[in-house]
């Protein structure tokens, strides 16, 4: 880590701890990318454990996903753990990021729809759109690739998938340190 570089937070998923070295990868020389030490899982946990991830640092962006865990959270629950989650990332005065969740396949086994992501994705866009939150639009970006770049019957990527997702954070952050 460099101090003098900007401080990058990623707070979310599996999925987010599958692309963090690639993320490292594509902001080397020009950020310090951290992560939450766990899988964040759903809102209501972040909304528990927020304040120990994001702790006494000062965070220039904060990339954050919360979508997976969340697909049997009633949409209005979701979009209002949202909502506080924004807030008390906005107070730390970092640019403030949301990725969009990934697609999942249905599978009725685990009771999981791919719908259950769509509807998450729309209701978190009207969330960061009040906020005036940016996006960085994962679901789009990964759904063309899905057939050689997720796992089949799985929410989770191969390498590729994750060096993928990688760039397209690290994008992004860069984006946002440039504004």
């Amino acid at each position: 880590m460099t101090p003098s570089f900007p401080a990058c937070s990623l707070i979310g998923d599996s999925v987010s701890r599958g692309y963090t070295q690639a993320t490292r990868k594509a902001l080397a020389g020009k950020a310090n990318v951290h992560r939450a030490p766990e899988n964040c899982g759903p809102t209501a946990n972040g909304l528990k454990k927020l304040d120990v991830w994001l702790g006494d640092g000062h965070w220039d962006v904060i990339h954050f996903n919360f979508g997976i865990h969340d697909r049997a959270t009633p949409l209005a629950d979701y979009s209002q753990r949202l909502e506080q989650l924004v807030e008390r990332m906005q107070k730390t005065g970092a640019k403030v990021i949301w990725a969009s969740t990934t697609p999942i396949p249905d599978d009725p086994a685990k009771k999981q729809t791919a719908e259950s992501i769509v509807e998450r994705n729309t209701a978190a866009a009207e969330v960061m759109k009040k906020h005036g939150v940016a996006t960085d639009d994962l679901f789009a970006a990964i759904t063309p690739h899905l057939a050689e770049m997720q796992n089949p019957h799985d929410v989770h990527y191969n390498a590729t998938g994750y060096d993928f997702l990688g760039q397209q954070v690290g994008s992004s952050i860069e984006a946002a340190l440039k504004r």
